[in-house]
């Protein structure tokens, strides 16, 4: 266009907008799950029965303490540990009656790796070669020690720890969950999972707030 003057003005350009890295890497990360806080413990047991009578199946309550009647409502079922406590006692009580059943009652031979390791029958006092009230210690103590060892890693294995990172962790509000806080986390994978339900699901349950969690 001609403003009078010889000189040829060019009509203005809107600025092109640019979006910002931080933009682009929050649109580009995989959707984790929604997060809601509660204050008191008795509004993440109420919410958490109402999400279990929802149906959902990937989702889990996050508390500062053990809060009594939430693993009920949440509809877990008892735990296996004992039952593998209980297997891991009985195979060290058998490990310690055939150590000293080989080794005080049979002259067999047993190849073992570099070396062949034999049994030595040895008579004390008359005693019979395979004496069970002499071997109940060793027992005792083989069926303690497998339990304890036993109780230990399958604690570990059952509750997948040692767990070094989480995508809640990232979350500001999850910071207070050892303080004064209740959470709890429904996955995005789960098959009744779609966001805008599973928002007005959380609100609807007293949720403070609710909020998107990046994987």
């Amino acid at each position: 266009m001609n403003d009078g003057a010889g000189t040829t003005a060019t009509p203005a350009q809107s600025p092109r907008t640019i979006p910002s890295p931080s933009s682009v890497d929050e649109s580009s990360e995989k959707l984790y799950g929604l997060l809601a806080e509660f204050e008191t413990p008795a509004a993440i047991v109420s919410a958490a029965k109402k999400v279990h009578e929802a149906g959902y199946k990937w989702w889990d309550c996050c508390a500062p303490f053990p809060v009594h009647g939430l693993d009920k409502a949440m509809g877990i079922r008892p735990t296996i540990l004992p039952w593998l406590v209980l297997g891991a006692g009985i195979t060290g009580g058998t490990l310690g009656m055939l150590l000293q059943w080989f080794t005080n009652a049979t002259n067999l031979e047993l190849w073992s790796g570099p070396i062949w390791v034999t049994g030595y029958a040895f008579l004390v006092s008359g005693k019979p070669f395979a004496s069970v009230p002499t071997w109940i210690p060793v027992m005792f103590e083989m069926t303690v020690l497998l339990a304890a060892i036993g109780a230990v890693v399958f604690l570990l294995l059952l509750n997948k720890l040692p767990q070094l990172y989480h995508p809640c962790f990232k979350n500001e509000r999850f910071a207070r969950v050892t303080d004064d806080r209740f959470f709890i986390i429904i996955e995005a994978k789960d098959p009744l999972f779609y966001r805008a339900k599973t928002q007005q699901l959380l609100t609807s349950l007293g949720a403070t707030a609710v909020e998107e969690v990046q994987a």
